[in-house]
């Protein structure tokens, strides 16, 4: 049985217009149309419930149906009313703070998916370090963030990103398939003090190994060259690979960890009301891929 609501929408009419001239008029529909719209609904009931009559009478079936006809239509334009009311709050600038690596690596992605899948919303994104970001967030410098291992319960999950070697193409170890930390213990070990420091120093401890960077770079571009110069290794993310030169290579760490990439907005005001709808957007867009 399939009933639908452009049927419930014609009987309705011809009852309370008391026929189906009157209904026609009504809906903006021929009297056939509606006639059949209504006989449609009669056969998926196999009952009828109208008496053709002058005016049109429900039956006893159609008494019974009447309320819920009425109700399955008020909650269709319930449906349509929030969906109108959402699209006009789907609209407007949101200011989206990330770190270098976030912002450089995978924002760029995002924009050209949000301006696909969420046309009437610009989005601008502001890059700064941690600390930077998390203040722009509290003073309403920025609307929404892309922050890095929250406390649960925040904001959208948009990935887990994982983190990798980089190494120089011609380095013996760039063509196995993972990279024990420890096999890079004879290398010079570089370091951008934003770029996950603290986690970074978790894998050497896991590994029961001492980090002593030989170089501390701030830029993130400068620590990919100074890497491409064969200066020293470093570890970065997985969403940097798209910022590697082609004579440099990300591989797959031991020990094993990963980071949070979680859309949030900010803790003590209410959310921009698109800042919901493009983190899911950006969730959706990412599943397929591993970070």
């Amino acid at each position: 049985m399939t009933v639908n609501l452009p049927q419930l929408r014609a009987f309705l009419a011809v009852v309370e217009a008391g026929g189906f001239s009157a209904a026609a008029d009504e809906l903006g529909m021929s009297q056939s149309a509606v006639s059949h719209a209504v006989a449609s609904l009669e056969r998926e009931l196999t009952a009828p419930l109208l008496v053709r009559a002058t005016p049109v009478r429900t039956t006893a079936l159609g008494e019974r149906i009447l309320p819920h006809a009425r109700t399955a239509l008020a909650a269709a334009r319930s449906v349509e009313q929030v969906a109108a009311e959402a699209a006009e709050t789907m609209t407007g600038t949101v200011r989206l703070a990330c770190t270098p690596t976030v912002c450089q690596g995978l924002i760029p992605g995002l924009l050209r998916h949000w301006a696909d899948d969420q046309p009437r919303v610009t989005v601008r994104a502001f890059e700064g370090d941690s600390a930077e970001v998390s203040a722009w967030l509290a003073d309403g410098v920025a609307d929404a963030a892309v922050v890095i291992d929250p406390p649960p319960g925040t904001g959208i999950h948009l990935a887990d990103d994982h983190y990798r070697a980089v190494l120089p193409r011609d380095h013996p170890l760039a063509d196995e398939p993972r990279v024990d930390i420890g096999d890079l213990a004879d290398d010079r070990f570089l370091i951008s003090p934003d770029n996950c420091e603290d986690r970074i120093r978790t894998i050497h401890t896991q590994a029961g190994l001492p980090f002593d960077p030989a170089h501390r770079v701030r830029d993130l571009t400068t620590l990919i060259s100074m890497v491409q110069a064969g200066i020293g290794v470093t570890v970065l993310s997985e969403v940097s690979r798209s910022l590697l030169p082609s004579d440099l290579t990300l591989l797959p760490l031991k020990p094993e960890m990963s980071r949070r990439l979680v859309l949030a907005g900010p803790h003590a005001r209410p959310w921009h009301p698109a800042v919901r709808a493009l983190a899911e957007s950006a969730a959706a867009h990412l599943a397929p891929a591993r970070f």
